[in-house]
């Protein structure tokens, strides 16, 4: 979500949003911790292919949304709201 879209919610909203965002920060530190072990596993085998590309997009998707949850942990702090 954008900032703006994040600005229109009530605080009840963003403190729902922001418990669902730190489930799913884990469950994607989880994925990108597998998907480097099948990294590592593939390279070991000496097969550094399709099979190695593909975490690697994934993992790359996953940081990335990471990335985008700053807005909201931001927009959380203007409001000092705690969660």
């Amino acid at each position: 979500m954008t900032k703006e879209e994040l600005s229109a919610l009530t605080d009840q909203e963003l403190l729902d949003k922001a418990k669902k965002t730190k489930t799913n920060s884990l469950i994607n530190a989880l994925f990108i911790g597998v998907m480097i072990g099948v990294i590592i596993f593939s390279i070991w085998k000496n097969t550094i292919g399709l099979f190695t590309l593909i975490p690697l997009i994934f993992a790359f998707k996953l940081f990335n949304n990471s990335k985008n949850d700053k807005a909201l942990k931001e927009l959380l702090k203007e409001r000092k709201l705690n969660y």
